[in-house]
């Protein structure tokens, strides 16, 4: 199989599936369009955004061990008949304008699609490259963060061309084109996999891989302080982060006064930053490790955060913004590698799937909070003070976490 495929092509392919599912990162385009068009609410728009991220959660819970077992190029095939059919579905709500269907094929099925495509090339690239986990799951998880950029301003465009409707339709048919065709690329290395390089390294002791604290499975994985420490602080990431990104465009409109249009290439530049902290982030976990990163997320968060409620410069609230957006894309490319650090590569796609639960239950509450606040007060202000107490908590767990492997190690050693 080293001989037929390309670990770099394979990075290329799950960039263009999680570019398309990516897209996801640019519903808050779509909120004002669809609020003004149906005479729906901030929160009736939001839910749909909110139940897509629950289902990528829930179905990357659930299909976690189906990604294992029948591979990469299977499951990310299945993926992109899920969200293909959901994006093109959408279109169909909006043209019976019925919510109810919206949340079924955007929110259930798209995001049902949106999970196992997630999951699908992410584990497969850790077994590819050994040697560099953060950077190469960085890689392609950055298609994710990077698909706001391009997606933002071409619904904004679309939309204006030819509509809502077709706008959904258009894109579905896109996205499903783009994710079957890299699905067929998709494989697992063999078993033990090592680039020739690498190889050699290692032979002559130029190199030497960090040994996993542990290799365990996934039901032995959640009985652990460490899973529920990772699945903490990912959930309070995202809470917070997604909160933002599902109203990145009203809010930008709302609080520095620019026009819809400057709103929706914000939204882009937010994806280009979401992106490009996915492969810095996960690059510079490499060398500080997985844990110091995340204690970094935390404490500069919570400084961004608060200064959020106090700013009034546009081009400072912007720059926080997209500071916020590298870490929020930070913490996502860096979970995987931190996963295979302190849990092995056994079951590492199902374990994964586990944790991505947190990624659910933040995607209902951070847009659902963010929106209720919003409608209830008619300012953003009051969440952001929710949400720098809660990165407080997160950093105390980064802490313990840090500790707990500490603990580990050291024991490791003593016998």
């Amino acid at each position: 199989m080293t001989k037929v495929k390309n670990r770099w092509f394979m990075v290329i392919a799950a960039m263009s599936i999680h570019m398309c599912i990516g897209s996801v990162y640019a519903w808050s385009v779509y909120v004002n369009p669809i609020q003004s068009a149906m005479n729906w609410t901030l929160t009736d728009v939001t839910i749909t955004f909110s139940i897509a991220i629950f289902f990528l959660g829930l179905s990357a819970a659930l299909m976690g061990k189906f990604v294992e077992h029948r591979g990469p190029r299977v499951a990310a095939t299945f993926a992109a008949i899920l969200f293909g059919l959901g994006t093109i579905g959408s279109g169909v709500a909006i043209h019976f304008e019925s919510k109810t269907l919206l949340y079924l094929t955007y929110g259930v099925l798209g995001g049902a699609g949106l999970g196992i495509g997630y999951l699908s090339p992410v584990s497969m690239l850790v077994k590819w490259f050994p040697d560099r986990r953060g950077m190469a799951t960085g890689l392609a998880i950055m298609g994710f963060g990077f698909a706001s950029a391009i997606s933002g301003p071409a619904i904004k465009i679309l939309i204006d061309s030819v509509g809502i409707a077709s706008t959904f339709y258009t894109l579905g048919t896109i996205y499903f084109v783009i994710m079957l065709g890299a699905a067929q690329y998709l494989a697992n290395p063999e078993e033990g996999y090592m680039p020739e390089k690498l190889s050699q390294a290692i032979s002559t002791g130029q190199k030497k891989i960090k040994e996993d604290l542990v290799n365990i499975t996934r039901d032995e994985a959640i009985k652990t302080a460490r899973f529920f420490g990772l699945w903490i602080m990912l959930f309070i990431n995202v809470t917070c982060g997604i909160a933002i990104i599902s109203v990145a465009s009203p809010l930008l409109q709302e609080t520095i006064g620019i026009s819809a249009l400057a709103a929706a290439s914000a939204v882009g530049l937010m994806g280009i930053f979401n992106g490009a902290g996915r492969i810095m982030w996960a690059s510079i976990s490499d060398y500080l490790t997985r844990p110091i990163v995340f204690i970094l997320f935390f404490v500069t968060q919570i400084i961004a955060f608060y200064l959020l409620t106090t700013v009034t410069s546009i081009l400072l609230f912007q720059v926080l913004i997209y500071y916020i957006m590298t870490c929020y894309g930070g913490a996502f490319a860096s979970i995987p590698a931190y996963i295979g650090d302190i849990f092995g590569t056994k079951e590492l796609g199902a374990i994964h799937g586990y944790i991505l639960t947190a990624w659910a239950l933040a995607g209902l509450a951070g847009p659902i909070i963010i929106a209720y606040v919003k409608d209830s007060t008619g300012s953003y202000t009051g969440t952001l003070y929710v949400f720098v107490g809660l990165f407080f908590f997160a950093l105390i767990s980064s802490i313990l976490m840090l500790s707990n492997i500490k603990k580990i190690k050291n024991a490791q050693v003593l016998s």
